[in-house]
């Protein structure tokens, strides 16, 4: 049997972003993060062979969009990527709603605006759209707070580290130049990817963060690396690490989220304050601490950030069941 996938492609200041338009599999009507558990257990063979080679490759990301479940959201979506189906992307919102608003998949309620419903929660968006393109998106992300700070750990190869722990959508452990390691420059993409799975393999035996409001969501599954900006127009730049072997080529949406939210819990961003985010090829989003906010017992902040995206084509993906290769391979 072969099954047949339509396609948008595009990326969000860099990022790839596969929005999965046509052939995705009807889900009953449940909140969202109790379809993305139905898609997991029975459809997860999907995302492998759209995100993995030979369709896709090592910072594949993307999403399907469901009817919503909430009457306060225009649409859900499903997060598909090379590490599973995590509870929010940002990078991959500013894509797949500049390509369901240009290609005419959603209307919203309200001009300009979008409410979407996702596992992590009710995400807000705000749009700027000029001769039917969609020039700029500003997400209203869930709330991010700091959940641990300081955190000595010993990574084999680097030395002992002191990280931060912060949630933006994902938990995030957020790295700043420090003794054991200088920061960005001179650091190849491998060897970022390199320290990045030491850090994360060194830091699950001795840190597990679980989301106060809903225990699916736990664990660090992604780092970023933080260091002084090379653009005039930057407050910082990072290196955003996810699943295997993936360096976000954006500054990262969640990633801009948690950094906002670890700046904050040390007292070093206000609400109100503004810090722009530049990613590893100089593509920059604007965040900004909109309101306070409470996660469980945790201080917390309304992380605001904005990019673009743009739809670089339209894909037809035939899945043959004959293919050996049909549902995709990664290389370690």
């Amino acid at each position: 049997m072969r099954h047949t996938f339509f396609c948008i492609d595009a990326h969000a200041c860099g990022n790839p972003v596969r929005l999965v338009a046509g052939g995705a599999p009807m889900l009953p009507h449940l909140p969202i993060a109790e379809r993305r558990d139905l898609f997991v257990r029975d459809y997860d063979w999907i995302r492998r062979a759209l995100m993995f080679e030979p369709r896709g490759h090592d910072i594949m990301s993307g999403a399907i969009i469901y009817p919503p479940y909430r009457n306060d959201c225009d649409f859900a979506v499903v997060f598909i990527e090379v590490s599973g189906c995590l509870p929010m992307c940002g990078a991959g919102t500013l894509g797949l709603v500049t390509a369901a608003v240009e290609e005419g998949l959603v209307n919203p309620q309200t001009p300009g605006k979008l409410a979407i419903e996702t596992p992590a929660g009710r995400v807000d968006v705000e749009f700027d759209q000029s001769n039917g393109f969609v020039e700029a998106v500003r997400l209203i992300n869930v709330p991010s707070y700091l959940h641990s700070a300081d955190v000595r750990v010993d990574v084999p190869g680097i030395g002992t580290l002191t990280v931060d722990i912060s949630y933006g959508g994902n938990f995030y452990a957020v790295v700043e130049p420090q003794a054991a390691w200088p920061g960005l420059d001179g650091m190849t993409g491998g060897e970022i990817v390199s320290a990045s799975q030491r850090l994360r393999s060194a830091l699950a035996s001795i840190s597990d963060p679980v989301h106060p409001e809903d225990a699916r969501i736990r664990g660090v599954h992604h780092v970023i690396w933080c260091d002084r900006p090379k653009s005039a127009i930057a407050d910082g730049r990072c290196a955003v690490f996810y699943g295997d072997k993936a360096i976000d080529r954006s500054p990262g949406g969640t990633g801009t989220s948690a950094r906002l939210a670890q700046l904050f819990g040390k007292g070093r961003l206000k609400i109100g304050e503004t810090f722009r985010a530049e990613s590893i090829i100089g593509t920059i989003f604007e965040g900004r601490a909109t309101g306070p906010a409470k996660v469980g017992n945790y201080d917390a902040i309304v992380p605001n950030v904005g990019g673009w995206a743009r739809v670089i084509g339209h894909n037809t993906i035939f899945v043959d069941d004959r293919d050996p290769l049909a549902h995709g391979f990664q290389i370690s």
